[in-house]
């Protein structure tokens, strides 16, 4: 790959590693080394090799190879973005169809800013910054599932109906399966969740050792319900993502300390989202068991019902309490009323699913024997949307830090303003981020829509909710140039120089 200079200089850059080999005076180019370089370009397939014919052929050499953007047009730009952006409230409405179904903040900001399109009632778009959100939430999930011995699969959507009839649950989850029959008349669900199809899969495995126990299996996938009214965008949908794991243990004992390093890690997941969370006491429900809790965002827009103790921090959902009871069952102490959005869900299944399918282990004196188990849930996209229902303002999204779909914006000046003369030393500083802090390529986003003013740009910026933004305005001309630099998530506000810049940007963690 070729392009030229504005010192009328042409660079070659390998077009796989993306590194630069060559910079070659442009008279020379055309005089000494036409036909050569194109030979060059076709022939050969690896760095060292284009490297050492170059060698040959050009007195002008740079012999550092380094890492970086050819120009511009290799920026991450807001103009490329497809993102429908500030749809007034009018439109917004127009979107969803219902008036009554916009009470809810994060559907109203994400479809605002263009995060998500309505598809069909209850399914949306995902439009590329959330993608890149619920990538970056799958990563932590993934830390944290496999820290505890997780194994990653992937169990087809599509599930046969006789393994949900083996269960009762195919009747049992009356007109909430979405039903299916393919050309042959075989009937199918798009599954909600997997237990059948995950015992079925480990009761297959004829040799399965105590050894290998905890088997710890989990998958993030899209998972189907057909809810009689969906509402609130993410937060109950016909299609969402969610992360479901199952626990496979040796005896009752074994499978309760199973169930409770699970609980330590999602504890540990909301944890690292900052988010406020409670752990209560669940029903069953159709998935059945003998233990289950809920993982619940305490907000005044949840539809579970919560009852908590200040004291002991005893919480319930109302669902396996009597609403008379006003005294905690732990300590006695007062009980409190509150509403959550729940984000994830855990059971101990014992062997419910296990003895119907078969699913058994050997143990140290060859017995085959049952084995106990549990299922784990986690509402990937309704994790999103209730962050977003916690953390924003009404009018301006925030991120959980982790999710934020890109760290930093930097915001040139506006074109044929006074602060011109920064735009490139705005770009530079871009550059160099990209070289010094190797994390954030691919973090960084340039507002290159310099048509609008700094404060039009900046009101879009806050509205996306980046964790930073970097503005060049009329303190980029002084000597050094100070940069104005947003935080988001604290509001605080704080001129730097590029070094200093480089400072703080170097402390962000990304997953």
């Amino acid at each position: 790959m070729c392009w030229a200079n504005r010192h009328g200089r042409i660079h070659i850059l390998d077009p796989v590693l993306r590194t630069k080999l060559i910079v070659i005076p442009r008279d020379s180019f055309f005089s000494r080394c036409q036909g050569v370089m194109e030979g060059l370009l076709t022939r050969c397939r690896t760095l060292s090799a284009l490297a050492a014919c170059s060698l040959r052929h050009c007195r002008y050499i740079i012999h550092k190879c380094y890492h970086r953007a050819p120009g511009r047009g290799q920026r991450l730009v807001l103009s490329r973005m497809f993102q429908p952006q500030n749809l007034r409230e009018d439109q917004v409405l127009s979107l969803e169809g219902r008036a009554s179904d916009l009470t809810c903040k994060s559907q109203r900001l994400m479809l605002q800013v263009g995060l998500i399109l309505p598809a069909s009632p209850g399914c949306y778009h995902l439009m590329p910054y959330t993608v890149r959100a619920v990538e970056k939430l799958v990563r932590v999930i993934d830390q944290e599932m496999q820290a505890i011995g997780g194994q990653k699969i992937n169990m087809p959507s599509l599930s046969p109906a006789e393994l949900w009839r083996a269960t009762s649950r195919w009747d049992l989850m009356g007109r909430e399966l979405l039903r299916l029959r393919d050309r042959h008349g075989k009937e199918y669900c798009l599954g909600p969740t997997h237990e059948e199809a995950v015992t079925a899969l480990v009761a297959s495995q004829k040799k399965l050792s105590y050894k290998q126990l905890p088997l710890l299996l989990y998958q993030v996938t899209r998972k189907f319900r057909d809810e009689p009214r969906p509402r609130f965008g993410l937060l109950r949908g016909r299609e969402f993502y969610m992360k479901d794991m199952y626990t496979f243990d040796s005896s009752s004992e074994a499978a309760q300390e199973t169930y409770g390093l699970v609980c330590d890690a999602y504890c540990r997941l909301f944890d690292r989202l900052g988010l406020r969370w409670m752990k209560a006491r669940a029903d069953v429900g159709s998935i059945g068991g003998t233990m289950s809790h809920e993982f619940q965002l305490p907000v005044d827009i949840g539809e579970d019902r919560l009852v908590v103790c200040p004291s002991c921090h005893f919480s319930a959902n109302t669902e396996i309490l009597d609403l008379s009871q006003k005294i905690c069952p732990d300590c006695q102490g007062p009980l409190t009323e509150t509403k959550g959005i729940e984000v994830g869900h855990t059971f101990y299944l014992g062997t419910k699913y296990s003895s119907i399918f078969n699913a058994l282990f050997t143990n140290a004196h060859g017995e085959s024997l049952l084995a106990e188990m549990g299922c784990y849930g986690l509402g990937v996209t309704r994790i999103l949307a209730a962050a977003i229902e916690v953390l924003s303002t009404e009018d301006c999204i925030r991120w959980p830090r982790l999710l934020a779909p890109y760290q930093v914006c930097v915001i040139p000046p506006k074109k044929g303003s006074k602060e011109t003369a920064a735009t490139e030393i705005v770009e530079k500083l871009y550059d160099d981020v990209m070289e010094a802090v190797p994390q954030l390529r691919g973090e960084v986003l340039l507002d290159d829509r310099t048509h609008l003013t700094i404060g039009n740009r900046l009101k879009d910026a806050n509205k996306l909710g980046y964790p930073f933004v970097i503005i060049a305005g009329k303190r980029a001309l002084e000597d050094p140039a100070h940069f104005e630099v947003w935080s988001q998530n604290t509001g605080e506000v704080v001129f730097l120089t590029k070094e200093g810049v480089m400072e703080l940007l170097t402390g962000v963690h990304v997953v």
